[in-house]
């Protein structure tokens, strides 16, 4: 077993690759959508993933169900030669964030979409 400090110091080491920002696009299945049109699958030193998904809730918080939408897993993940350490993870994270809201904001109206910041190791 390693101690916390052990732990943390190789941490570093290695290649990594590490989910920045995790989450869910969706837009109602009528909606003929192609995000391809609106998103990029490199996003400065990030990938931008994404893959339709069925609904992972049945209700939004509104009540209005999920199963008339179309849902997509949503992933930005950035490659390391060295993974940093947390506080470079978080500001990558939001500089990712920032680059992705204008992408995000120009998709058709009823385009909606939950992202979230999640520094795993993938």
């Amino acid at each position: 077993m390693t101690s916390p400090e052990e732990s943390s110091a190789s941490a570093g080491n290695g290649r990594a690759a590490v989910r920045l920002l995790q989450g869910y696009l969706w837009h109602p299945e009528s909606l003929d959508v192609d995000l391809e049109q609106f998103l990029t699958h490199d996003l400065d030193d990030a990938h931008v993933l994404w893959d339709a998904v069925q609904p992972p809730f049945a209700f939004f918080e509104n009540g209005e169900p999920t199963a008339t939408q179309t849902f997509y897993q949503f992933t930005v993940l950035r490659l390391y030669d060295e993974k940093p350490g947390s506080d470079a993870l978080h500001a990558h994270a939001e500089a990712a964030s920032h680059a992705l809201n204008p992408l995000l904001d120009a998709t058709p109206p009823g385009v909606g979409w939950q992202l979230w910041e999640d520094l795993r190791e993938l």
